[in-house]
């Protein structure tokens, strides 16, 4: 988690004492600081690579900061900080519209469960914060049933990217793994262009409206704005959210909805794309190294080409290039991956 460890409130640091105000900067502010380095001996939480700057709660951070000891939070308070300010803000406002974005830490690193879940998974700090999280959501949930909102309230649970093992901290995530695979049957995961970083786990929840079920329907979380717009009776600016599409029959689960026709994946800013369209998907990497964060044991990343081509049907894991066998279909999705790059949108101009 990247610095400073305070709460911010009405554009405010929360609890913040004038006396001893907060600091943050990219240089150290002292010969004497602490850091995960110089200082390695302060830590609870050890780190692998990268986070080893300022240290705070026995945890060293990327950046620096001093003073705001006040105002500091401890990560292990965070999930019941949240919940309990989630559920404070739903009662205030359960009798009008209301848009919560519940933005859990859980299972970014640094990973620290309240004590309650430690050791509550064979998995370690990864596995007891999946817990937690669950515990979270749960929690909401009862809220909403508990307030009568639940069948007036739409709930979407998402992720913004695919797992991650060692993501900077020395928490036993790749040692304690066992049989789990984050990621399922794909490849790759977070910061990747393969599906594995992409295609994350997506539930809606709205009671009476949305019955049980799994839909195969490609969606995105860059298409909230213009299908909470379309079930909201909304509209979005022309020049807005220029990725954006309606895909609300889809996400409310409704008989022969469909999704999005094509996806575009990007990764975080080496210049590699994936170009999902139908039951193919092109892969352009610019940067052919290591484009993907460790999600299992012993992993040995694949030699790829600078474009390579898939059939996800047959082909979901993406081990298997067919490009050589169907050109016609490299040529396409080249030129349509060129166009939206070029147009700098995807949502057609009204």
């Amino acid at each position: 988690m990247h610095l400073p460890q305070v709460f911010v409130e009405d554009r405010r640091v929360k609890n913040l004492d004038p006396a001893d105000p907060l600091w943050v900067g990219d240089k150290i502010p002292s010969d004497d600081h602490p850091t995960g380095i110089t200082h390695r001996n302060m830590l609870k939480l050890d780190w692998s690579h990268g986070h080893n700057q300022t240290i705070h709660n026995g945890i060293s951070r990327i950046g620096f900061y001093t003073g705001g000891m006040k105002a500091r939070f401890r990560d292990e308070d965070l999930a019941d900080a949240w919940v309990m300010e989630s559920n404070r803000w739903i009662e205030e406002h359960k009798d009008r519209p209301f848009f919560l974005f519940f933005a859990s830490q859980d299972i970014h690193v640094p990973r620290i469960a309240h004590k309650r879940f430690q050791g509550k998974t064979l998995l370690g700090p990864r596995g007891d914060c999946i817990v937690q999280l669950d515990w979270c959501v749960g929690e909401l949930m009862k809220t909403l049933d508990r307030l009568q909102l639940a069948e007036n309230t739409l709930v979407v649970f998402c992720s913004d990217n695919g797992p991650v093992l060692d993501d900077g901290y020395k928490d036993d995530a790749v040692e304690k793994l066992g049989e789990h695979q984050p990621a399922g049957p794909y490849r790759g995961g977070k910061y990747s262009v393969w599906e594995g970083g992409t295609r994350t786990p997506f539930i809606t929840r709205w009671k009476g409206r949305i019955e049980p079920g799994v839909s195969e329907e490609m969606v995105c979380t860059i298409d909230f704005a213009s299908s909470i717009a379309a079930i909201t009776g909304q509209s979005v600016a022309p020049e807005g959210c220029l990725d954006s599409l309606d895909v609300s029959a889809a996400l409310l689960g409704k008989s022969g909805a469909t999704g999005r026709d094509y996806l575009l994946q990007q990764d975080n800013g080496s210049g590699n794309f994936g170009l999902r369209s139908g039951d193919w998907k092109l892969v352009r990497l610019e940067k052919r190294g290591k484009s993907q964060a460790v999600v299992s044991k012993n992993e040995r990343p694949l030699p790829t080409a600078r474009h390579t081509l898939y059939q996800l049907s047959l082909d979901p894991g993406e081990r298997i290039d067919v490009s050589a066998t169907h050109p016609e279909v490299v040529q396409r999705l080249t030129s349509q991956l060129d166009k939206l790059i070029n147009d700098g949108r995807s949502r057609k101009r009204e």
